[in-house]
């Protein structure tokens, strides 16, 4: 045993949703790293997906699209397709929250948060359910990682209603999809973050100093951190680790005394 059989994912070829800014680069960072073959990326923005693609190299394959649609889903499934006959990881990051007032909480801020985090999360896993089996075995089972949130374990102070219901509700379809899957040697599992700097979370990029205060290890995460996690699940080491999702806090959700009481530490 050594520890490049253990964390190493030399030949594997991964995807990672909304992999080209936050959490998702800090993802396929570590994938780089960690030795993988090709990484695909995509998010709606064309020209951030190419910037990430020029600044991380060559391994990395950008293809812009909306997964918030079946059409965007079937979109993408059909360009990776025509370049891949196997995938070995697939990250569902891409996602988006939502926040308002109670009492006038639209509609269209339940439909676009639950259709990304939730629906396409789902179609796209089944719809690339084929070209995962292709890479599974018993010995090397594919994985599947959802990023869900600490605000799916926790609440916040915030009013982002749909947004934590979405969370809660990836967490529990992680397992419903670990369930299926592992008959395929598909081992699914899930990462539940914590204050990690980036567009979405603003607060731990833009505020850091009053953010940390409400996490016990009193630091927001980093890409380190983040890429620990994922290679983790995504190698050998995580093939045990079945319809489970990880807190990537710092200790927010199982280790926090209060502290976080009066300032939000919530993740993405």
């Amino acid at each position: 045993m050594n520890l490049q059989d253990l964390f190493g994912l030399e030949g594997r070829v991964a995807i990672v949703t909304g992999g080209s800014r936050g959490i998702g680069k800090m993802i396929v960072e570590g994938f780089l790293a960690a030795g993988c073959e090709r990484v695909y990326i995509t998010a709606r923005k064309q020209e951030q997906v190419q910037a990430t693609c020029d600044e991380l190299g060559e391994k990395v394959i950008g293809i812009p699209g909306d997964l918030s649609s079946i059409e965007g889903i079937e979109a993408f499934v059909k360009e990776v397709s025509g370049r891949e006959d196997r995938i070995d990881i697939l990250v569902n990051n891409a996602g988006t929250a939502w926040g308002h007032d109670f009492a006038d909480f639209p509609e269209a801020g339940w439909d676009k948060v639950f259709d990304l985090n939730v629906k396409s999360l789902f179609f796209l896993t089944q719809k690339l359910h084929p070209l995962l089996k292709a890479a599974a075995s018993k010995d090397r089972p594919s994985k599947v990682i959802n990023i869900a949130s600490i605000d799916g374990m926790k609440l916040n102070p915030w009013e982002t209603y749909s947004y934590q219901a979405s969370k809660a509700a990836v967490i529990h379809l992680t397992k419903r999809l670990a369930a299926r899957l592992v008959r395929d040697n598909i081992v699914t599992s899930g990462i539940g973050p914590g204050a990690f700097p980036s567009e979405m979370n603003k607060a731990a990029r833009d505020n850091e100093d009053l953010v940390e205060k409400g996490i016990p290890l009193r630091r927001v995460g980093d890409t380190m951190d983040m890429a620990g996690g994922a290679i983790y699940l995504a190698s050998r080491a995580g093939d045990y680790v079945i319809g489970t999702t990880i807190a990537i806090d710092g200790g927010v959700v199982n280790a926090n005394i209060g502290a976080g009481n009066f300032v939000d530490p919530s993740g993405r």
